[in-house]
């Protein structure tokens, strides 16, 4: 029978899935993140690579899985893998794009709400000191009503994000290389500038773009100094889209009010001097993790197996390999 190793648990939906079309799969037991030699090990006679993009799939991975066929990243990125080599060895990599939109938008949205009224330290105060009452000029926030929110990335997510925070009373600009078309844009009142001037302009920058050799380290010192000091800086997209040591430097020297990350340069390392800012709020990579999404997601890897082991297309296919392949050599 056809073997499926996966990397990480998932949720039960895909596994019942697997297994009432007739597959068993293994599945790593272990603590924590699949190491380097352990996901070697399970690879070794595996058809069928089902990962979480935490895990690296390098050459060397591949390299000890002969009989690979397909690669199933769960996650919409796929950074992971080294997706040219397995191309080059006639290995098939998919992702699972779309169904994270609503949930990472949620997200976006409830960090910048989280953020410009100060919640996360409401939080901490009343966990710790506590509050002597109501007062007029105690705990001062902003509204996002009437702010302008400056979008980088203006796909799926970033324009669900401008959907939601238009009908906050926000003003929408956004830039990304090619410009929406007029219907699109036009639901949200969007307007198309350069990064230069979003920069310059928006009150929250909310980072929604692919990581790319020409995307990383999209925001550094000289893009942070465009900002205003009253601006705030939002990343749940990528982490390395963002010079985290740049940002930590802007936030310290107070050039901005503040920022929300829920994604990391070095992850899961969190840069020191983050944690101990409070105008700035830390999730855990929590974007879309939905019942809803990840379930959507199981669906899709699963029936990417499901369907490369019949010798059928997957569906979401990210590195050009167009058609089921026998195991290599």
């Amino acid at each position: 029978m056809a073997k499926i190793f996966i990397s990480a648990a998932i949720p039960a939906s895909g596994i019942t899935s697997l297994q009432q079309a007739g597959y068993q799969p293994a599945i790593y037991q272990g603590n924590g993140l699949i190491s380097h030699a352990e996901l070697i090990a399970g690879v070794a006679d595996a058809e069928v690579l089902i990962t979480p993009l935490s895990t690296q799939v390098d050459r060397d991975v591949i390299d000890h899985a002969p009989n690979l066929k397909l690669i199933a990243n769960f996650g919409a990125g796929f950074n992971n893998i080294d997706v040219n080599y397995a191309a080059n060895q006639a290995i098939a990599v998919t992702n699972t794009p779309g169904v994270s939109t609503a949930s990472t938008a949620e997200v976006t949205v409830g960090l910048i709400l989280a953020l410009m009224h100060r919640l996360v330290e409401g939080d901490q105060v009343m966990r710790t000191t506590g509050f002597d009452g109501w007062a007029p000029l105690f705990f001062l926030g902003h509204e996002v009503k009437g702010k302008t929110l400056g979008i980088i990335g203006m796909g799926a997510i970033g324009q669900a994000v401008a959907k939601r925070l238009h009908a906050f009373g926000m003003n929408i600009i956004y830039t990304q290389r090619h410009p929406l078309n007029v219907f699109t844009a036009s639901k949200t009142d969007a307007t198309d500038v350069s990064l230069e001037e979003l920069l310059k302009t928006a009150d929250v920058v909310s980072l929604h773009a692919p990581l790319t050799s020409e995307t990383q380290h999209l925001i550094g010192t000289d893009q942070l100094a465009l900002m205003k000091p009253t601006a705030y800086l939002i990343n749940a997209a990528r982490g390395p889209l963002v010079d985290e040591h740049a940002l930590l430097a802007a936030l310290q020297q107070g050039q901005l009010a503040g920022a929300a990350l829920d994604v990391y340069e070095t992850e899961p390392t969190l840069t020191p001097g983050f944690a101990d800012l409070k105008n700035v709020v830390l999730t855990p990579h929590i974007g879309n993790a939905t019942v809803e999404a990840r379930d959507a997601m199981a669906k899709i890897v699963t029936d990417n197996a499901i369907a490369v082991l019949n010798d059928e297309m997957p569906r979401a296919v990210v590195n050009g390999v167009k058609a089921p392949v026998k195991p290599r050599d």
